[in-house]
């Protein structure tokens, strides 16, 4: 039974008060997971020392490590010494040199007297470099346990274990500061943006913890759960011969100039994959509780110094163990751009707020309704590498929107937002009742954003456009724009669009796509959004329609596409049907250097903007 028309504001009232109430509960939940042994007694922490043949850093690091303050907390001391490459082909006397070497370090770490815990030495057979160092020092006995890598040429604050301590009963123990998305901290100075080719990073005064995506290699604690996945992801894209190639990253540089013998590249990889966060300190003054002496090495040809002052309680001149929320903490990515998790609307009015965060009158309304995962996520670096950051996704497959959520892009969760509206609509196959989901959900956001003065564009995942389209505006002197056949549609907020957009207009939109839906004849492109609204408006006589010329802004993919004539063409999108296969999809998109995304779903690149 089709509902009245007079009864949806009314039914807006009641059903999105309810929703609205339950919005925040449902917000909130999403990121903040409890861990599911949140008993801080039961944890371990471990310091991880790699060392080869500095002996002199090594003194320095282990008094350093020594004069820390523990107060009566068990913590264990592992150190990981490699042995020096083979010398056989050498001279008998370099060979020697190379084993007193050893000899000398072994000595040291042996007489070394470690009070606070357990003392392990791993002394290697051969030499394995610093990749191997990192890899194979530690694989988590539980989820409790904790391990704080430390390079040799490190030198500790005596503040930095209560430090890690707080840290770690707040941000992995406190149900309320948890998400799985952290993988550790840094307590190394943070320096440079690894996407803009190592420029210096730049961070607020008032800022004294942050999350960046970047992995910091100068005094890193390691989160258990995520170091497993990545060791087995690790493993997984070795064996398969799969490299670590990131573009956009000065570390891929790095890569390819040294190959295996860093690390990494790899985590890094990793952590785009994953969208994972590490937390970093500013303690502002060139201040940190961590300091490398960047000795010659892997990583510095000769020395050159200490890159920060150690913070200790004489130099403390701040509240050091205040440690905020973690919803109160900016999130940046690889290009120390900030990063807005977990931006879910899931009620009418709190779509205004989500709006409000993309800073621009103008927005995309992106559906991910019938939409594969593997199409979705080459979309979002096809946006990303065009700068663009004024889009919403429109969905309804939840997990799929719980993920683009937590790596920063807004959504709308439209089950929530729609449910109580697509209850009344009863008597309707379950397939049928998704579409008008569907069209519904899409009406409903297209008048709320109307209402709060943003034009709207509107397009669909089998959309990819080629350039920045969206900020040249069609026809001023029409409120609503259309290409049928290609799926892209403008709406302007206007005196007329407002007059036309209310909840009377919202239902003829959804009887209109009921009575299509019952009518077999009806092509699937019929059926579509687009085409149904320009329908609707015309049958209604509410409003001209301007047609874009669709033979100039876009371009129909497939068997017969060209790469080099799309190019000639100054093509502004390219489109398909809903028909194709996936697998034609991305063929025709690789031929046009179009498709974005490698086999971990993930963006290929990373693009920076200013």
């Amino acid at each position: 039974m089709q509902p009245k028309r007079g009864s949806l504001s009314l039914l807006f009232l009641l059903s999105f008060s309810a929703i609205f109430l339950y919005s925040y509960h449902y917000h909130s939940s999403l990121h903040l997971s409890q861990h599911p042994n949140p008993n801080p007694n039961s944890f371990t922490f471990t310091i991880k020392l790699l060392t080869f043949d500095r002996i002199d850093s090594l003194r320095r690091c282990l008094l350093s490590l020594s004069a820390a303050d523990y107060g009566t907390d068990p913590v264990h001391l592992h150190i990981f010494l490699d042995h020096f490459p083979n010398v056989s082909s050498s001279s008998p006397s370099a060979a020697d040199a190379a084993l007193e070497g050893s000899r000398r370090i072994l000595r040291l770490v042996d007489g070394f007297r470690w009070t606070h815990g357990q003392k392990l030495v791993h002394y290697r057979t051969s030499n394995a470099g610093l990749q191997a160092q990192w890899l194979e020092a530690w694989w988590p006995g539980s989820d409790d346990d904790f391990a704080f890598v430390v390079e040799d040429d490190l030198e500790l604050s005596p503040l930095y274990y209560q430090f890690l301590k707080r840290l770690i009963l707040k941000y992995y123990y406190d149900p309320d500061n948890y998400s799985p998305d952290v993988y550790g901290a840094s307590l190394q100075r943070p320096r440079f943006v690894a996407g803009k080719h190592g420029n210096k990073l730049h961070v607020d005064d008032e800022t004294r913890l942050f999350l960046y995506q970047m992995v910091g290699t100068w005094g890193q604690l390691l989160f258990p759960k995520p170091w497993k996945e990545f060791r087995l992801w690790y493993d997984e894209h070795k064996a398969k011969g799969i490299k670590p190639i990131l573009q956009g990253m000065v570390t891929t540089g790095w890569y390819k100039k040294i190959g295996e013998r860093i690390w990494t590249p790899w985590f890094i990889k990793f952590i785009h994959s994953r969208g994972y966060y590490n937390i970093y300190t500013n303690f502002l003054h060139e201040r940190a509780l961590s300091t490398s002496h960047r000795d010659a090495g892997v990583n510095y040809g000769k020395t050159a110094g200490p890159d920060s002052k150690l913070l200790d309680k004489q130099s403390l001149d701040f509240n050091l163990w205040e440690m905020q929320p973690l919803a109160d903490l900016k999130w940046y990515d690889f290009c120390f751009s900030e990063v807005h998790p977990w931006r879910v609307v899931t009620s009418y009015d709190g779509l205004g707020s989500i709006l409000g965060s993309l800073k621009k009158q103008s927005i995309i309304l992106v559906s991910l309704y019938r939409t594969t995962e593997k199409i979705a996520r080459n979309l979002v670096c096809r946006l990303e590498s065009l700068g663009l950051r004024n889009f919403i996704f429109i969905g309804d497959n939840i997990q799929f929107l719980h993920d683009l959520s937590r790596r920063g892009y807004p959504v709308i969760d439209s089950d929530k937002l729609i449910s109580s509206i697509s209850r009344k609509l009863t008597g309707l196959e379950q397939s049928d009742t998704d579409v008008i989901k569907e069209i519904g959900v899409k009406a409903i956001v297209l008048k709320r954003s109307l209402e709060l003065s943003y034009d709207c564009w509107m397009i669909d995942g089998n959309i990819l456009p080629a350039i920045n389209l969206f900020d040249e505006l069609p026809n001023q002197s029409y409120s609503f724009s259309a290409a049928k056949d290609v799926g892209l549609m403008f709406f302007k907020s206007s005196t007329t669009s407002l007059k036309i957009w209310v909840d009377d207009f919202v239902l003829k939109v959804v009887a209109a796509a009921k009575t299509m839906l019952e009518n077999n004849s009806v092509s699937a492109e019929d059926k579509d959004f687009v085409h149904l609204i320009t329908r609707t408006l015309k049958d209604t006589n509410s409003a001209r329609v301007w047609r874009f010329d669709e033979s100039k802004i876009g371009v129909k993919i497939g068997a017969d596409t060209k790469h080099q004539k799309f190019l000639q063409n100054e093509k502004k999108l390219v489109f398909w049907s809903r028909e194709a296969t996936m697998d034609s999809v991305q063929r025709d998109l690789e031929e046009l250097d179009m498709w974005l995304i490698d086999g971990d779903l993930s963006c290929v690149s990373v693009v920076c903007h200013q």
